[in-house]
This record gives C-alpha cells, structure tokens and sequence, in this order.
C-alpha cells in the first residue's frame, strides 16, 4: 500500500505536489489546509482523511476533526497537526505512524518502534524551508514502514 502525506498547503495545492502523489492509494492531510477545495482535488486521486490545522477556523476544514486515528496496510495512524499537542505514548497505545504537521520542518524519525513523520509544507514557501510531502510503503503488516520526503521545489 502506498499512502500520500501532505500537509501545511495554506490555500495552495501545487501540481507537484499532485504529481507526486499520483498513484498513491490513500491520502493523509495533516491540517492547515486553508480551503476545502483541496480536499475535493485530492479526492481524486485517492480517498482521503483530513484533520483540521490552526488556520483551518472557519468553513469545512473547521468542522474536521483536530485528531484522528485510521488503519492503512495493516498499521495504525495517529494524525495530530501540532506534535507539541501529543497526549497520548503512541507505542503503548500500537500507533505505528504519527503524522504531524505544523512546524512546517520536513521530518521522519522512529523512536520506541514509531515513526514520526511531517511531511513538512506543501504550500507557500516559508522562509528557506523547502517545499515538501511524503510518501510511506507499507509491503506487509509486519514489514518495516517505509517513509521518504520528496522535494516538490528547489530549495531557493
């Protein structure tokens, strides 16, 4: 199974980013998404599940969850957009992935058998922060999860 991460879009959604994620069997969208319209966009490509980020206060993207748990390939996701905003020990709970955005910092690190991954921003570039998703594998339920950042832009 290969799933799609995405998060911090703010309003925009890149064809790169919709190239990227061609092909992907499900999407993830760590919040900030900024109009519900990209939601729709998403959708067909794959299905989709969506939490809501702080800009994310009014319209439909206000009435998703702020958190949300979902089995992909065998493996549990936990989605949170903020990691400062944790409140639960993903290993005890059998959390395999934890998908966070916020920072806007592109990241993927294991630590007591969980993955944290952000995606990082697919959106409007902030700073010199680069344009990012992600994109996980997941061979069999038992298999190491496999997780990569993809670069949409040129870091400038």
């Amino acid at each position: 199974m290969r799933i799609g991460i995405i998060s911090d879009t703010h309003g925009l959604l890149r064809n790169e980013a919709l190239n990227a994620l061609s092909g992907v069997d499900h999407i993830l969208h760590a919040g900030d998404i900024g109009d519900a319209a990209i939601l729709d966009a998403l959708g067909r490509i794959a299905p989709v599940t969506a939490i809501r980020g702080n800009i994310d206060t009014s319209g439909a993207c206000a009435e998703l969850p702020a958190t949300e748990v979902i089995e992909l390939g065998g493996r549990t996701f936990y989605m949170l957009h903020s990691l400062q905003d944790l409140d639960i020990k993903p290993a005890a709970a059998g959390i395999a992935v934890v998908v966070s955005g916020h920072s806007h910092h592109p990241s993927s690190e294991r630590r007591n058998g969980v993955l944290y991954l952000n995606p990082g921003s697919a959106g409007p570039r902030r700073f010199r922060l680069p344009v990012t998703l992600a994109l996980v594998e997941i061979h069999t339920p038992d298999a190491e999860i496999d997780a990569k950042i993809v670069q949409l832009l040129p870091t400038v």
